[in-house]
């Protein structure tokens, strides 16, 4: 699996015109191979500029993005392959969609690189055991399938190029909430079989409190928070300053705070804050 490492990122949209913008800049970050990152931003914070970096579908207008210590922008053929390590589903995926079927949708991928009919079709099989997509589906064209469906069969067709390092882009967005809890459970299990690094862009921080072992928080275009989710949520007022909800126990705990209770440690369960709570009611008491 891959070690993805990003040194002095910056990207210009349209530069030396009139619009011209810096999207990111200067940014610095290894991933090591396996992580499950959580990245966090507000809307304009650059993040969806920077996760298109990472499998060369932008290249920078400085800095360089290594995939294990090579350059992805080298030249066109390291653009190519990296597509293949380094695998990116868009928000709303679904719209991508396109085949006649289920099955030729999700065996796209595998199919453009020449693999054989037999080794597409175990990659096919493999990605919908993952998220889910029964093969009683695969003749039926994707347009006539559920919205959670179509989401599936998106991500089942990046997860069968096999990537090392899979790129989820708000992958629950506008799924009710058993939808969103079945995608996440089915990307968790994906990781946790292949060993493979998960970055989930997420506006939903109570998804990324539950399952990221780090957290990197954008804001307008630099890096603003990296760490585990114990030190990222210790700052609470941070987060919310640079216009970012909070996990719900975070915010009734800021709220207790402001309201003279003294809760101790990072909070942003809700095992944290019954224990923090039952903690100063003790000492209260005392």
């Amino acid at each position: 699996m891959p070690e993805l490492r990003i040194e002095a990122l910056t990207h210009v949209y349209s530069a030396g015109t009139p619009f011209q913008k810096t999207a990111i800049e200067n940014i610095d970050l290894t991933i090591p191979q396996g992580q499950m990152v959580g990245l966090l931003g507000h809307t304009g914070s650059g993040k969806s500029t920077f996760i298109q970096h990472l499998n060369a579908l932008l290249q920078p207008s400085s800095g360089r993005v290594l995939c294990d210590g090579k350059d992805i922008n080298a030249d066109k053929y390291s653009r190519r392959d990296v597509k293949w390590q380094v695998g990116l589903v868009f928000q709303y995926p679904e719209y991508q969609l396109f085949e006649e079927t289920v099955y030729k949708d999700i065996a796209f991928g595998p199919k453009n690189h020449k693999l054989s009919d037999k080794e597409i079709d175990e990659r096919v099989r493999e990605a919908a055991h993952f998220v889910g997509v029964d093969e009683a589906l695969f003749e039926r064209s994707p347009l006539e399938l559920s919205g959670g469906q179509k989401r599936r069969v998106a991500i089942a067709g990046v997860i069968a190029m096999r990537p090392g390092v899979l790129i989820l882009d708000e992958p629950t967005a506008g799924l009710d909430p058993a939808g969103c809890r079945q995608i996440l459970d089915n990307i968790m299990d994906y990781r946790e079989k292949t060993g493979s690094t998960v970055i989930l862009v997420s506006h939903n921080m109570d998804d990324a409190a539950r399952l990221a072992e780090r957290l990197i928080v954008f804001d307008h275009g630099h890096v603003a928070m990296d760490g585990t989710p114990e030190q990222v949520f210790a700052e609470p007022e941070k987060l919310v300053s640079i216009g970012l909800n909070v996990p719900q126990p975070s915010a009734i705990a800021m709220a207790l705070r402001q309201r003279g209770v003294p809760l101790e440690g990072s909070i942003y369960t809700h095992g944290q804050l019954l224990r923090a709570v039952l903690r100063a009611k003790e000492a209260s008491a005392c």
